[in-house]
């Protein structure tokens, strides 16, 4: 199988990618995850993902590499990391009772070639409506200052939603891998015969 590689820091798209069983190796691509003047945040998950697995793909010649971005999308408004406890607890406030798309964009890069395969998923969730004290109580345990929306899905975060809608359950973490698995089937991975 041709080296894989994993374009993010991300130890959660990791874990997620580790239940393939698949051989890869993690190198930070290093771009700036702004969006562009008046783009929608569905495109932005998109052009970031490869943005990405380009970055990467310069230093792994001969590599697969995959790339993966999230925005959540509050009414065309994109709401980013939080970064901070206030942060974060002014986004679950504004969020409470709402519904946010998590639109997670995923590129693979064939580095020997240059060609790249994008897709993306997206994740229609609707927070219930959360108290002040839910939402430190939410905050004190989990601390999700480097999620989307500061909402921690794998974790406690699931307790914050009233709904949720998707093809693929595995998006709302930040890498969708049915789509995943589809951009390495084209690309000749058979992911279930190609396990460690």
């Amino acid at each position: 199988m041709r080296p894989l590689v994993l374009a993010s820091t991300s130890r959660y798209r990791a874990q997620l990618l580790d239940r393939l069983g698949l051989p890869y190796q993690v190198d930070a691509p290093a771009v700036d995850e702004t969006t562009l003047p008046g783009e929608a945040p569905a495109t932005a998950c998109v052009r970031l993902a490869e943005a990405k697995a380009r970055a990467v793909a310069a230093r792994h010649p001969g590599a697969l590499v995959l790339g993966s971005d999230q925005i959540a999308d509050c009414d065309g408004e994109h709401v980013g990391k939080p970064g901070t406890l206030e942060r974060a607890r002014a986004q679950l406030a504004a969020l409470s009772g709402r519904t946010v798309v998590f639109h997670t964009g995923v590129a693979l890069v064939d580095a020997a070639s240059g060609r790249s395969e994008t897709g993306r998923v997206d994740v229609r969730s609707t927070l219930r409506r959360l108290t002040a004290a839910e939402i430190d109580a939410y905050l004190a345990r989990e601390a999700p200052f480097d999620c989307a929306g500061s909402v921690k899905s794998e974790g406690l975060g699931i307790a914050l939603f009233e709904s949720i809608e998707s093809d693929d359950p595995t998006a709302l973490v930040g890498l969708p891998l049915i789509a995943t698995c589809r951009l390495l089937r084209r690309a000749g991975i058979d992911v279930l015969a190609a396990g460690r």
